[in-house]
């Protein structure tokens, strides 16, 4: 089961108790007070691991209490502090609060943390409260109470690409052919009901992420259908391949399918209906094809639109597809770094090894 947004209830230790303590020892007549102080509760961080690709987890265990400071006692001996408890999430996930809305972290690189809560402090001894007026104080605090709140989880996927378009463009057969991964390919719409991730070689140096998203419907930013709870998951993206379904006998018109899918981009986001975008014509081995990819192949070229034409069974076009996305990824890459102040880092090239970005 993939899960990509969930809440869960995190509480920071306990602080331990200060001790009231008088220190009785043989020949030591004015020993006076010698209560510790308690330790401080542990806190709770969250930690990016590019070795898990959901947040499933979290679906089954949703309370996370952080370990309490134990007391402080005689003999001037300070109670141990809490362990830390550190959870484990994708890369990619955003953290905030869920209550107030409150953002607290963006976990994008490996071992990367957020402080989820923060333990609370333990209580101060009786020989931190003595004085030349008060020289045997009989009092001692409580250690506080771990702060708690519920924390929102929201997961985007790191992918260089994204595949959008309508249901059954073959978005699935796309990725299964250019990278080792394996959606579920079906001839009936919202086959893909989860995001898919496959790393595609480009050369011996160079590769690239690429994500399938669930089809996309007319009304998804407003919450029709299944592709609009993985809108989130083309944000991070660089570059779109927009997937169009040139056979005749889908009863679509491609045309009206890429100016719908891009309104719903921007009804989204604004930031998302500028993405770079490469349209992807597909099924032109299909012999009825051909008027839809000459229509096409006019539209794109009056509106300056970049287009492939291909065949994602046959394979007909699919290596030149990649050379382009490679080139434009670079192409983003060097546009980016160039509008940078000096010394600020960036995007990972393109030869960033996978794994340091997700699996």
């Amino acid at each position: 089961m993939f899960v990509d947004e969930i809440d869960v209830f995190v509480k920071g230790g306990d602080g331990g108790a200060g001790c009231v303590s008088f220190r009785r020892e043989k020949y030591v007549p004015y020993g006076g007070p010698d209560g510790g102080d308690g330790g401080n509760g542990g806190s709770i961080w969250l930690e990016a691991d590019p070795a898990l690709t959901t947040l499933l987890d979290y679906h089954y265990k949703r309370h996370y209490h952080a370990e309490r400071g134990t007391h402080g006692q005689g003999s001037n001996r300070h109670g141990a502090s809490g362990e830390d408890m550190v959870l484990k999430v994708p890369l990619g996930t955003v953290v905030a609060d869920r209550d107030t809305g409150e953002h607290l972290g963006d976990l994008t690189t490996r071992g990367q943390r957020v402080l989820a809560i923060r333990g609370a402090r333990g209580g101060r001894g009786n020989a931190r409260f003595a004085t030349s007026t008060n020289q045997a104080p009989r009092r001692a605090d409580l250690g506080r109470p771990g702060p708690e709140r519920w924390l929102h989880l929201e997961l985007k996927l790191l992918a260089d690409v994204g595949v959008i378009g309508f249901p059954n463009a073959g978005k699935s057969t796309l990725v299964s052919r250019l990278s080792a991964a394996r959606p579920k390919i079906a001839d009936y719409p919202f086959t893909t009901l989860e995001p898919t991730l496959g790393i595609v070689r480009v050369d011996g140096d160079r590769s690239f992420v690429i994500a399938d998203l669930p089809g996309l419907i007319p009304g998804a930013a407003e919450g029709r259908g299944l592709g609009h709870q993985f809108l989130r998951h083309t944000e991070r993206t660089r570059l779109l391949l927009h997937m169009l379904d040139l056979d005749p006998q889908a009863g679509r018109d491609p045309i009206d399918d890429l100016q719908v899918i891009d309104r719903e981009l921007a009804a989204f986001s604004a930031a998302l209906a500028a993405r770079h975008q490469i349209v992807v014509g597909n099924k032109a081995d299909l012999p009825d094809a051909a008027p839809n990819r000459e229509r096409v192949e006019q539209f794109c070229a009056s509106n300056g639109l970049t287009l492939f034409v291909i065949s994602a069974v046959t394979g007909s076009g699919l290596a030149d597809l990649v050379r382009a996305v490679a080139s434009h990824l670079e192409s983003i890459s060097t546009t980016l770094a160039s509008r940078r102040p000096p010394g600020e880092g960036g995007n990972a090239p393109l030869s960033t090894p996978p794994a340091a970005r997700r699996p």
